[in-house]
């Protein structure tokens, strides 16, 4: 387990499954209330993320449930979350239909770019980014430390963005949005949190845009 402890927020974060996942908790330390994002598998080890969080707000409350993409390694705990906590979930529009075949879950609230979920009074915007799946969403919260964090899924890693199947349509999409709706609007110490792995900040990762242009992947 992993955490990152902001003004606003506390961030946790654990590995799941032989695809190493990441699920993340984010808790106001306000009120307590909490998100987490993608219920990717092992209910057991998400709930004992959420137990390691106990002192991180006055009264810890599990509010919602945000997934990042449609693919089943990021969904196969989401139907068990989702009977445990009976709380809003949330996704990309154009991904909802597909997290409902993967998981059985009927998505809540279906997400657009620009939208905005509430954690008390913290916001997260929804930020499209389209090429990994069609409805694939980034959550961004800006701290009133100055932080801000980017929940990337699997539309951008360290050394890159995500798969695309060398499909030249969807990578020319998604390199597009990852420029124009991350690197040319957040600052370079920008945390980003992938879906996958270790994390990485936007200036790590902004010199090396042409280079990933140009290899197609």
């Amino acid at each position: 387990m992993s955490e990152l402890l902001l003004n606003d927020v506390t961030i946790r974060s654990v590995s799941v499954s032989d695809m190493n996942n990441n699920v993340y908790l984010v808790t106001e330390r306000a009120s307590g209330k909490q998100l987490i994002i993608d219920a990717a598998d092992n209910m057991p080890a998400i709930q004992e993320l959420i137990d390691s969080a106990a002192s991180d707000g006055p009264a810890p409350q599990i509010v919602g449930i945000a997934t990042t993409h449609e693919h089943w390694d990021h969904v196969r705990a989401l139907s068990e979350a989702v009977t445990t906590y009976k709380v809003p979930t949330y996704a990309g529009n154009e991904d909802v239909a597909g997290i409902g075949k993967e998981s059985g879950v009927e998505i809540s609230d279906g997400l657009k770019h620009g939208d905005q979920i509430l954690i008390g009074e913290v916001q997260l915007e929804a930020i499209h980014l389209r090429g990994h799946t069609p409805g694939s969403i980034a959550y961004a919260l800006r701290d009133a430390s100055g932080v801000q964090v980017i929940f990337s899924g699997d539309s951008l890693f360290p050394g890159g963005v995500g798969n695309t199947w060398k499909d030249p349509e969807r990578f020319e999409s998604l390199i597009n949005d990852v420029s124009e709706r991350i690197f040319e609007r957040f600052p370079d110490e920008t945390h980003v949190l992938p879906g996958h792995g270790g994390s990485t900040t936007v200036g790590n990762e902004r010199p090396h845009l042409d280079e990933w242009r140009q290899r197609g992947w």
